[in-house]
């Protein structure tokens, strides 16, 4: 597997990217991302290549949205109009 670096504009940018490609995964297998990490980390699902990006991409999706929540408890408002993609 390949390994590539995306750069985004802004964290926003990043989170919308991020929650996109758990959609599809979702989608794919029928199964939320929290549900999916849960059984995951419980060693419940395999090490399929698929199961390793998608838990990589929701441990991105978790700190991004940990940032945005921080950011916004701070005063910054950048993230005014984001919905939580949960």
């Amino acid at each position: 597997m390949r390994k590539q670096t995306i750069q985004y504009t802004s964290p926003l940018d990043a989170l919308v990217a991020v929650a996109k490609r758990l959609s599809i995964y979702e989608n794919q297998q029928k199964m939320d991302s929290e549900e999916f990490f849960y059984q995951y980390n419980q060693g419940i699902l395999s090490d399929d290549a698929l199961f390793i990006e998608w838990a990589n991409d929701y441990r991105h999706y978790l700190a991004l949205h940990q940032e945005k929540v921080s950011l916004s408890t701070s005063g910054f408002t950048g993230f005014k109009d984001v919905q939580d993609f949960e």
